[in-house]
């Protein structure tokens, strides 16, 4: 199974920041460098373990905050994980959904055109009109399957 990794560069990072209305700060570049080189989904505990080697100064509340502005910004997804814990993947621009392994924490993106007869179908039997829809499937990857994890 291929996984995605997220097209974002730094140059990338500061449009998305700008276009967010957010001022651009080391810190925030920091954290959405350290979640774009990410492969897999992180808890913010996770994110902030990881920054704090390179970057002692940077607080943990500091990570837990532009986590939830690039939630905000379309930036990256939360997804929860069991215990009710919230973890991270950095995402393009480009509308998508996502599977997400609960076993290794991988995430792979499904493309809208994927979801669209779904949705269209939705509409139609429910005389809905869909303006926008955020699909997450949890379940173990093609890996996690072959190793017999849970």
């Amino acid at each position: 199974m291929a996984y995605p990794r997220s097209r974002m560069t730094t140059a990338s990072i500061d449009i998305r920041l700008a276009a967010g209305g957010r001022r651009k700060t080391a810190q925030r570049v920091i954290v959405a460098e350290a979640l774009a080189s990410a492969k897999r989904s992180l808890s913010a505990q996770e994110l902030y373990e990881r920054i704090r080697a390179s970057h002692p100064t940077v607080g943990r509340a500091t990570v837990y905050r532009a986590l939830e502005q690039q939630v905000e910004n379309g930036m990256a997804s939360r997804f929860e994980r069991e215990g009710h814990v919230s973890a991270y993947i950095a995402c393009d621009a480009e509308h998508h959904h996502h599977l997400v392994c609960t076993s290794c924490q991988r995430v792979e993106d499904v493309a809208e055109d994927v979801v669209a007869p779904m949705l269209a179908a939705v509409g139609r039997r429910h005389d809905f009109q869909v303006d926008h829809a955020a699909l997450d499937f949890y379940g173990l990857c093609a890996a996690c399957r072959r190793r017999g994890r849970r």
